[in-house]
């Protein structure tokens, strides 16, 4: 024992040392926080199997469990027991005019496509213009309004707000392509450009189909059934 030890020894008979703490009820919440992370992580993991198991592999489409909000092809669904239904008459889309077909297509920023088995629309409408002129939305009016094709850029976002009765919205398929159907009338709104719900543009529209192609997003509403929607979407041009 060197004389550094021994010094040490000695010394120790003089100080007082407390006793050790009790570190047990620590060590073990520490050891069980691990676990707590580990089981939120799983349970995490659950929700999402299960959201990707409802919901289609698609990028186009985001929901919303807890709210029961979705969003798909630049169109929000929301689903509400009993939606309000609008009253009066909708005001029209911002900037919304009528033009001929090929001023249309001159004004937006994506093919106009026409559904063959609709053949050329009656009426053709743009609205909503950006600071260069270029329209966000085009529309194809038929059977004096009452069926009707809007089209928009995918790449912006939302265009379009839906309030409906549970269940809501089906999943369909055109082109072997997810694509969503509203079978009731619901409350319709338009989205502008600041994502802002325009309710005075809110009007009750038809049984709805919504899908995207080649990022172009389209509504085709109208008094149709959902295999008859899925044919004139099949039909696009």
């Amino acid at each position: 024992m060197g004389d550094l030890e021994r010094e040490l020894r000695d010394l120790s008979a003089w100080l007082e040392t407390p006793d050790p703490p009790d570190v047990t009820a620590r060590v073990r919440a520490r050891l069980n926080r691990p676990a707590r992370r580990w089981r939120s992580l799983v349970a995490a993991a659950i929700v999402a199997l299960i959201v990707a198991v409802v919901l289609p592999p698609t990028r186009a489409a985001i929901a919303d469990v807890v709210t029961g909000l979705l969003r798909f092809a630049g169109v929000s669904i929301a689903t509400s027991p009993a939606p309000t239904p609008p009253g009066g008459t909708a005001s029209p889309l911002p900037g919304q005019r009528a033009v001929a077909l090929d001023e249309a297509q001159r004004a937006v920023r994506f093919p106009i496509r026409l559904p063959a088995r609709l053949g050329p629309p009656e009426q053709v409408v743009v609205a909503d213009p950006d600071r260069t002129g270029r329209y966000r939305v085009a529309t194809l009016l038929y059977d004096g309004g009452a069926l009707r094709v809007d089209a928009f850029d995918g790449h912006l976002d939302l265009a379009f707000h839906k309030e409906v009765t549970p269940p809501g919205a089906d999943w369909v398929q055109v082109n072997g392509d997810f694509a969503v159907w509203v079978d009731r009338p619901h409350v319709l709104s338009y989205v502008d450009r600041a994502g802002g719900i325009r309710r005075e543009t809110a009007r009750l529209a038809a049984s709805t189909l919504i899908w995207q192609d080649n990022d172009v997003s389209y509504r085709l509403e109208g008094d149709l059934t959902k295999a008859e929607a899925i044919e004139i979407a099949r039909s696009l041009g």
